[in-house]
């Protein structure tokens, strides 16, 4: 048996429960992940998914990983558990989680990116996907994988799989770059901060004259490009305003028309304008919608469900089809999946374009917003591009620790009932519309938490709301 359940470095299943999240592998190492349990997700893996190629040779599966200390060790047992089970290894080396996916979607083969995305450095995890770039979680695959893992994988008699290793990176760029457009862009100047991520690998291979590529009308200043997965600046985590302090700071230093921040893995992008103010990552979603609605006209744009009211209204006037859905990456590709539609954005700063294999791509996304700022007129700011998209006022995400998330959120919904023009759904959570502004309240799926995002039409307005919701949550 590999992994078998006897194995007594392995977790038990509370063990395992608090790893197996709803999308991904995840924990602290090597308390929670170590070397002897990526081994048995590895031969796991190639159970669940039947990619032993018993006939025509073996399958194999695509491996990259990120700058955090833990990883080779673990890759390179997750690699001898793949092998043990008559399968291939193909090891692309340092990647973002976009780079995987494009080396998933480019090879069509299966993925698994270790990383632990934003979390600090004590934590490593394995984000997995099936050939094309498919989503792997709980609902599709990661819950067999888990009860595999406690109760032991069949041993495979036949030959073992091989480890080969291929450099990925300059077709990656080079696919980006035929994406997105930029050689007649204006000249820009542009901060980017990796905080010490795999940004600082993408980036210079995506934006400068890496792999033979030509160079672009761009003038990069870097931040924190040094590949440490001990993060020694900030924290990869660039929802957190404290993590965008440095680059505002030096958008406003240099006079530069940009600042783009990317979070430990690079699949996320958030954006900073030239008066080094924090973009809405809503305005993106609606700024690359109209981009890609340019191309494809009527085409479906995905949405979830706490994005601003600005994106579904642009998707309305460019003349596309807005579909809403829940906040995951897993709802989002399966609604672009079942719609057709060609992009979908989420306001956590994820991007997920059809063109990428409807993978989210950090740096796809910031090639857009690039180009949209360089194609515009001369002397265009970006804060002045994105107005028009800047139609409401925000509470950001506020978290509220509760007993009982259910009750709390029984005691908001009854307060709310009965009052004119306005109205309750239940995708995600519990949305509560007015004409003049909204809230979202959703239970966290991992902790006693209850979310609240607010929008209105006015500050006054949205901070009247945002504090009725917050006293009934909080009983106070």
């Amino acid at each position: 048996m590999a992994g078998s359940s006897g194995d007594e470095s392995l977790p038990h299943a509370a063990g395992l429960d608090a790893v197996f999240k709803a999308y991904d592998v995840r924990g602290l190492v090597p308390e929670q992940f170590d070397a002897a349990l990526a081994r048995t997700i590895g031969a796991a893996f190639v159970e669940v998914l039947g990619i032993r190629g018993e006939a025509g040779g073996p399958g194999a599966v695509v491996v990259g990983q990120d700058m955090r200390p833990s990883g080779d060790d673990l890759v390179a047992a997750f690699a001898e558990g793949v092998c043990s089970q008559g399968c291939d290894v193909i090891r692309i080396g340092l990647a973002s989680t976009d780079g995987l996916y494009f080396a998933s979607g480019d090879l069509g083969l299966p993925g698994a990116m270790f990383t632990a995305s934003h979390n600090p450095a004590q934590y490593n995890g394995i984000k997995l996907c099936r050939a094309g770039a498919a989503p792997v979680g709980l609902e599709t695959g990661l819950r067999e994988m888990r009860d595999l893992v406690e109760s032991g994988v069949p041993s495979y008699a036949g030959p073992a799989g091989t480890v080969t290793r291929s450099d990925t990176m300059p077709a990656y760029a080079g696919f980006l770059r035929s994406l997105v457009d930029l050689s007649s862009s204006r000249a820009l100047s542009v901060v980017i901060d990796a905080g010490n991520g795999m940004a600082g690998l993408t980036a210079p291979a995506v934006l400068g004259t890496a792999a033979g590529l030509p160079a672009l009308p761009l003038h990069v200043t870097p931040l924190y490009f040094e590949l440490d997965g001990t993060f020694p600046n900030h924290e990869a985590n660039p929802i957190e305003p404290a993590n965008l302090r440095d680059l505002q700071s030096a958008v406003v230093a240099e006079g530069a028309d940009i600042g783009l921040a990317f979070d430990g893995d690079a699949d996320r992008c958030f954006v900073i304008d030239e008066r080094g103010v924090a973009v809405n990552p809503s305005a993106i979603t609606a700024l690359i919608a109209e981009r890609e609605l340019q191309r494809r006209p009527g085409a479906t744009i995905i949405y979830n469900c706490i994005s601003s009211r600005t994106v579904p209204e642009v998707i309305a006037e460019s003349g596309g089809v807005a579909v809403r859905t829940r906040v995951g990456h897993s709802f989002i590709k399966a609604r672009m999946a079942e719609t057709g539609a060609v992009f979908g954005g989420e306001h956590s700063g994820h991007f997920y374009f059809t063109d990428f294999w409807r993978a989210d791509s950090g740096m796809l996304a910031a090639l857009h917003v690039l180009a949209a700022l360089g194609s515009a007129p001369p002397g265009t700011t970006l804060s002045s591009l994105l107005a028009r998209y800047d139609r409401y006022v925000a509470s950001g995400e506020i978290n509220s620790v509760v007993a009982d998330a259910a009750a709390s959120t029984e005691r908001v919904r009854r307060s709310f009932e009965g009052r004119e023009g306005v109205s309750f759904d239940d995708l995600d959570g519990m949305t509560v519309s007015a004409p003049s502004w909204w809230f979202n309240l959703r239970p966290s799926n991992t902790e006693p938490l209850l979310r609240l995002n607010v929008e209105a039409v006015d500050g006054g307005t949205m901070e009247s709301v945002r504090d009725e919701v917050l006293a009934l949550v909080r009983g106070a």
